[in-house]
């Protein structure tokens, strides 16, 4: 679906507002052993990409376990095993809005909750400039087969992810049932390079070259 002219900007923000209610609920009705089940298969289609077996860096991010959210916590052991470098969004609170970003993470154990409603990293942490990182693994809890994502309307991707890409890339991870044939857009949306669910790969940009979607 096009980006929304601004007579009907308002009726995409509350089409946008009922989806993200019913896909949050219907996420946490599925239940912890489906959460691991469907998060392990997207693990491995993340390991079998030939992008995330070469990245030095990676951005990642702390599961929401009381949201359902894709857990990429055994990701996290695996990259850290082959040395990669593994950073965390964080939202620092300035003014009247935020700072955002991704801090590195030495350890799992520096994510701590900071008020923001999920996981972050130290605030002495170092900040990811251009550059310093190859991949950003996405949540969301809806998102199209061409990357088109719907989050939980605070716009940090939005915001965060012009800053580090390119040359990053961003591959958004989700369960089958969030996939859509369609999403009502804004025009601040951006959209991911990549989509993951735990059925397939869709590469709309042609970024991981020959290795194509299952």
């Amino acid at each position: 679906m096009p980006g929304l002219s601004e007579d009907s900007s308002a009726l995409g923000l509350r089409v946008r507002a009922q989806m993200r209610a019913r896909m949050l609920a219907t996420r946490r009705a599925i239940g912890p052993a489906a959460v691991a089940a469907r998060s392990e298969r997207i693990v491995s289609a993340l390991l079998s990409l030939a992008v995330v077996e070469k990245a030095r860096s990676v951005g990642l991010f702390w599961p929401r376990t009381s949201h359902a959210e894709v857990d990429l916590r055994p990701l996290d052991r695996q990259l850290r095993e082959r040395g990669v470098s593994l950073y965390y969004p964080f939202m620092d609170p300035k003014g009247q809005g935020f700072v955002t970003g991704f801090r590195a993470v030495r350890s799992a154990q520096e994510l701590l909750p900071r008020g923001r409603g999920f996981a972050e990293p130290p605030p002495g942490a170092s900040v990811a400039a251009r550059g310093d990182l190859e991949l950003l693994i996405v949540p969301a809890l809806a998102a199209t087969p061409d990357g088109h994502r719907l989050g939980y309307g605070s716009g940090f991707y939005d915001v965060t992810l012009p800053d580090l890409r390119p040359p990053a890339l961003a591959l958004v991870v989700l369960y089958s049932f969030q996939l859509l044939a369609e999403l009502p857009t804004l025009d601040h949306d951006v959209a991911c390079d990549v989509v993951v669910t735990d059925r397939d790969i869709y590469d709309p940009k042609g970024v991981l070259g020959t290795q194509v979607a299952r």
